[in-house]
């Protein structure tokens, strides 16, 4: 049964999108402009909202220095993911490329990749949305959770919290400014139980068979080598292994993703679907059995013939 709306989640959803036009540039004002008709118990959740996104920018401007800082900024308006990972000097290899290319390319668009949050970490907490994904997906103590696109921690900090001193959680992203904020952050909270994984759009960079449960969240539209990601992840899951993606049930160019769009491109790659939980702010959470031996496409030939025949569009 799809969750009905409240106000506090639609107030959300607001935000959301100022906070990501305010981090793509620092003239973006703190305190955004609210559409006429709001009403004033929703004025007064999105006013308060928006006290996180100045700190948001203090904690960018901590790990960043202040060229590096401009260049994101200008990346985030005019590059692709891509070309920020070029500028940088951390662009796939020639190789890499090659193989990349080896995978189709999904049939839609893809979003840039502007945050590395998704909203405020103690908004997000009120919301109870780790706690709630992490439940749906029993994660308990002992196990090894990899966050892909981990952005600046706040999975990684529940994870951490949640498998305890015999688990293991794997922080991986592609961007060198999310990981340097990620790295920091794990050292001064002092994660014993969390490696950072440095990955590529096609490429998770994860150990074989070390993972029990991953999770995408809010990521998955901007993945721009999404059958060559998912290939190549289903070697990292353990027996019985599973992946959970969070998202905007919204098209994939406005940092979405139809669930129907999901279900069959990640079957095109031997995912199989296992449960759909909706939550309160209208996004979804859908979990899937990794593939064994024996539903994995063989190689990136098999990858192209089963995403032609799935013929998977928006």
């Amino acid at each position: 049964m799809v969750a009905t709306r409240n106000p506090a989640a639609s107030s959300r959803l607001l935000l959301v999108k100022v906070r990501r036009l305010s981090l793509a540039t620092e003239s973006m004002p703190v305190l955004p402009v609210l559409p006429r008709g709001l009403s004033s118990s929703r004025r007064a959740h999105v006013r308060v909202l928006t006290r996180s996104i100045a700190g948001s920018r203090r904690l960018m401007a901590r790990v960043t220095t202040a060229t590096g800082l401009a260049a994101c900024l200008t990346l985030a308006a005019t590059g692709t993911a891509q070309s920020a990972a070029a500028q940088s000097g951390t662009a796939q290899s020639g190789t890499a490329q090659s193989a990349a290319r080896e995978f189709p390319t999904p049939n839609r668009p893809i979003s840039r990749i502007v945050a590395p949050r998704w909203i405020d970490e103690v908004d997000r907490d009120a919301f109870g949305e780790a706690e709630k994904v992490m439940d749906i997906l029993n994660i308990r103590a002992g196990q090894r959770v990899a966050d892909i696109g981990a952005g600046d921690g706040y999975y990684v900090r529940h994870l951490s919290e949640r498998v305890g001193a015999r688990g293991l959680v794997y922080g991986q992203d592609i961007e060198p400014r999310y990981l340097a904020m990620l790295r920091e952050r794990v050292a001064d909270a002092k994660w014993s139980n969390v490696e950072v994984i440095a990955g590529t759009p096609g490429d998770p960079a994860l150990p074989a068979a070390s993972i029990d449960v991953a999770l995408m969240i809010h990521m998955y539209h901007e993945i721009s080598d999404p059958y060559a990601l998912l290939y190549r992840l289903a070697t990292a899951f353990r027996a019985g292994g599973r992946l959970a993606i969070l998202d905007q049930d919204a098209p994939t160019d406005r940092h979405g993703t139809p669930p129907r769009l999901l279900i069959c491109e990640l079957g095109a790659v031997g995912y199989s679907r296992v449960r759909r939980d909706d939550m309160p702010d209208g996004a979804y959470v859908i979990t899937f059995r990794a593939p064994d031996a024996g539903t994995r496409p063989r190689d990136a030939a098999d990858v192209r013939a089963r995403v032609a025949a799935a013929n998977c569009r928006p």
